[in-house]
């Protein structure tokens, strides 16, 4: 049941337009995609201009991933979030976070602190269990309904795999992975934008050769495809590439995970550690600053008001050649893998090495 209509013609809130011109960045080459404004929103996150249409797309957004799943502190975050500026909220199927997000996205409108759904950037994902052409188009159904929204900006492919009907969840029994029917997965996408039910839509988890298979069969090119991505595994030969095609690269994991504290590789990197005392910077923001000048958008995680803050004030000053040389140089390590989403025991009857090649 939808408790309030998201859609602009019934926009109860409004303010005028504040445009917002950030600084120039470093490498103007990079980010020539910028959007010279931050919208109509007051927030000093700029926008990357993404897709045929070049449409605004906030360069940091809260990811609403949380294990466990604690509805209250999830719906705090996101209305902290909102009220620090915040624009881009990213859930998914497999979250289980879609009607809190709808629901404190529906408070804040209300409320006053955004103006109306037109302010508010919202991204779901199509879990493994759905990648099939005839689920596709009903799990986005679902989604918005939990979303009390009519559309979400940008809907993903979560990961290149399909596996047997069912709930979202994980981890996937091996012995359910089915061969991915992605010609048919990516035109049933296609219908979710052309029926305006997805205003971009796009991937997650792919890889280069994932990627151009995509391209092979697509009519309308993937827009963004979300990645692990941060100065610890920096994909560089999949931002070139998808440089080259004109697909925007948003970061997961930006700040290197929070599964296991002690071992994230960000947080415990001397080199992001010497560059962001001689900054005055904290890890994290050198992290996201980096990140933000390989000109990809990113999803951050926090349930804290202080970090949230903190991890939108990146965009008033800048690396310098020699920080960037530095960061070049840490050690890579890809985390999340599918492996991940798998149960240890099982056998697949599916070749699934390649939707975790390990791109340099």
């Amino acid at each position: 049941m939808h408790i309030l209509n998201f859609s602009p013609a019934y926009a109860v809130y409004t303010t005028p337009v504040t445009p917002h011109k950030h600084r120039e960045p470093h490498r103007q080459q990079v980010m020539a995609s910028l959007s010279e404004r931050s919208s109509t929103r007051h927030s000093k996150i700029p926008d990357f201009l993404v897709g045929p249409i070049r449409q605004p797309m906030p360069a940091v957004g809260l990811g609403t991933a949380s294990h466990p799943f604690v509805e209250e502190e999830v719906r705090a975050a996101v209305l902290t979030a909102l009220e620090l500026g915040y624009r881009h909220i990213d859930t998914a199927a497999l979250y289980a976070s879609e009607r809190v997000v709808g629901e404190a996205m529906a408070d804040a409108v209300r409320s006053g602190i955004v103006a109306s759904r037109e302010e508010l950037f919202v991204t779901s994902k199509v879990w493994c269990t759905q990648c099939h052409p005839k689920l596709v188009l009903p799990s986005l159904k679902e989604s918005l309904q939990n979303l009390q929204m009519e559309y979400v900006d940008l809907y993903l492919i979560h990961w290149p795999m399909a596996v047997k009907p069912s709930k979202p969840h994980f981890p996937m029994k091996r012995e359910d992975i089915v061969p991915m029917d992605l010609s048919g997965v990516w035109q049933a996408m296609e219908e979710c934008h052309q029926l305006g039910l997805a205003k971009m839509i796009g991937v997650s988890n792919f890889t280069t050769k994932k990627l151009q298979e995509l391209l092979a069969v697509a009519k309308i090119p993937p827009a963004v495809n979300q990645v692990e991505l941060n100065p610890t595994w920096q994909q560089k030969k999949l931002i070139e590439f998808c440089k080259d095609k004109g697909i925007q690269v948003a970061a997961y994991s930006p700040l290197g995970g929070q599964r296991i504290p002690k071992m994230n590789p960000v947080r415990r990197s001397d080199i992001l550690e010497e560059i962001g005392k001689a900054r005055g910077k904290s890890v994290a923001q050198i992290s996201l600053r980096w990140i933000y000048e390989q000109g990809a958008s990113m999803v951050v995680k926090s349930l804290k008001r202080e970090r949230l803050k903190e991890n939108i004030e990146i965009f008033d000053w800048e690396l310098s050649d020699g920080d960037r040389l530095k960061i070049g140089q840490i050690p890579q390590r890809k985390l999340i893998t599918v492996q991940n989403l798998l149960c240890r025991e099982g056998i697949s009857s599916v070749d699934i090495s390649d939707v975790d090649v390990l791109e340099m």
